[in-house]
């Protein structure tokens, strides 16, 4: 099966720090990859380079067969590709259907539809359509940030330090609900985080990363047997 994702060499840097120091991985359709690390380590560097939100300085990024490591922000999106970033970063002052709208605004096909699919999948945000969302809980913001984010028809979500603040049991529906994505949206994901029980209660296999490497690979096999050493270390 060809891979949906293919990074070869990727760097990456802020300015004259280089960050991203060689990470190579693929990611299967249909996978969902953990990459486990301490702040620092690149995480979230790699998500916004894959994303465009950050230049490469070397290496190769392609998706879906095409070399996207030039492409701005927008084609990425087109193609199919969906971050929700690390601090959610939803719209405060607007409703949560409106911030569903904004993500409507950035699909390929603007469909309103599409919202009421979506929010099939998140009856809490059912509840709170009208309510402003600096006014919803970090939980609830979270999961805004994802409906949001699946409004574009992603193929891939990029889901960077989805549990950062919230309290376990948002965590759990979290879970539960990624869980259920997979399988009816046919949905692949790359999950970055420090919590090792998130990560491990969703993902096909982890990676981990540290000073910008990725240090090894554990299968899903080993992480349900709690072999996790390699990428731990």
């Amino acid at each position: 099966m060809s891979a949906l994702l293919d990074v070869e060499n990727l760097r990456a840097s802020y300015g004259r720090v280089p960050i991203l120091m060689g990470v190579d991985f693929t990611l299967a359709p249909g996978e969902y990859l953990g990459i486990l690390g301490h702040n620092g380590m690149g995480k979230t560097t790699l998500m916004r380079t894959l994303m465009g939100h950050l230049a490469a300085t070397a290496g190769t990024v392609r998706f879906s067969g095409a070399d996207v490591t030039r492409l701005p922000i927008h084609q990425r999106a087109r193609l199919g590709l969906g971050l929700v970033p690390q601090g959610r970063e939803i719209f405060s002052t607007l409703s949560v259907r409106e911030n569903l709208r904004m993500g409507l605004a950035s699909a390929p096909r603007e469909d309103p539809r599409i919202i009421d699919d979506v929010l099939a999948d998140f009856p809490r945000l059912v509840r709170l359509l009208d309510r402003r969302g600096g006014a919803l809980s970090g939980g609830e913001q979270q999961l805004l940030a994802l409906a949001r984010c699946l409004c574009t028809r992603p193929k891939l979500v990029l889901l960077d330090e989805p549990t950062e603040g919230i309290q376990p049991s948002i965590i759990e529906e979290i879970i539960e609900t990624l869980l259920a994505l997979k399988k009816r949206w046919d949905l692949s994901m790359i999950i970055v985080e420090q919590n090792l029980d998130f990560i491990t209660s969703l993902s096909d296999r982890v990676l981990g990363i540290q000073k910008g490497r990725i240090t090894g690979e554990v299968s899903r096999e080993d992480l349900l047997a709690g072999r996790i050493g390699m990428a731990a270390a």
